[in-house]
């Protein structure tokens, strides 16, 4: 039986925007003189494991005639479907733009360019885009209990501390990504940014994240450390 667990594992205050919604509300549309809801169908049973890093890369998609070496396997029912845009001001790129900004931002001035990889270490660990450095979503965020994280990030993105505010006239220019089009963290970091006076135009969103990478079959880098 099939229903919507969704609404069983994300309270409604998660979703910011009626896009959203719409995976848990579905439309409702009539094709042959029926009535047929187009919306997320989840089986119970997939929402009966944790979201671990383990669970979720694999290597096998697509028939069993096609070859191991040719296919993967990508859970489909986790998480909760963002909308293309973060805002009018932020702009969402793929993977060619990701590629783009490596070759020719990051790699030729990683002091004002920067790949960040919002998930938290555990799963950065596992395996990420080459060249992205770790910055976990809540460490953007400015708590009083987590300071020392929180200017840690700052560092990392040469944002300066000022007596009352900060200085961004050489904050980088970055590209923030976490899981997939599914994963709010690097929505919610994206939120953190703001929230403390980031410019907007100074942050690039790959939606995509490392779900969309891994079905391109582009490199993924398994770091050693947290660095």
């Amino acid at each position: 039986m099939k229903f919507f667990a969704l609404i069983v594992i994300f309270n409604l205050s998660l979703f910011s925007s009626n896009l959203q919604m719409l995976q848990l509300s579905g439309v409702k549309t009539k094709i042959d003189n029926k009535i047929v809801v187009i919306e997320r169908e989840v089986p119970s049973k997939c929402v009966e494991f944790g979201m671990v890093p383990e669970l979720f890369w694999s290597k096998d998609f697509a028939s069993k005639k096609v070859p191991k070496e040719c296919k993967k396997s990508f859970i489909t029912t986790k998480g909760v479907v963002l909308p293309i845009k973060y805002n009018d001001n932020i702009k969402t790129i793929a993977e060619l733009e990701v590629l783009d900004f490596i070759k020719n931002k990051l790699l030729k001035n990683p002091k004002k360019y920067a790949l960040v990889d919002v998930r938290r270490e555990s799963w950065f660990k596992l395996g990420t885009i080459p060249t992205a450095i770790n910055i976990p979503f809540d460490e953007l965020e400015k708590d009083e209990l987590f300071m020392d994280l929180f200017k840690n990030s700052m560092k990392k993105l040469n944002v300066k501390k000022t007596k009352n505010s900060y200085d961004f006239t050489n904050a980088k220019k970055i590209i923030v990504f976490c899981n997939g089009a599914w994963c709010k963290q690097s929505f919610k970091a994206i939120d953190n940014l703001i929230k403390i006076g980031y410019p907007e135009n100074k942050i690039l969103w790959y939606r995509g994240g490392i779900h969309s990478w891994n079905s391109m079959s582009f490199t993924i880098y398994k770091p050693k450390s947290n660095d």
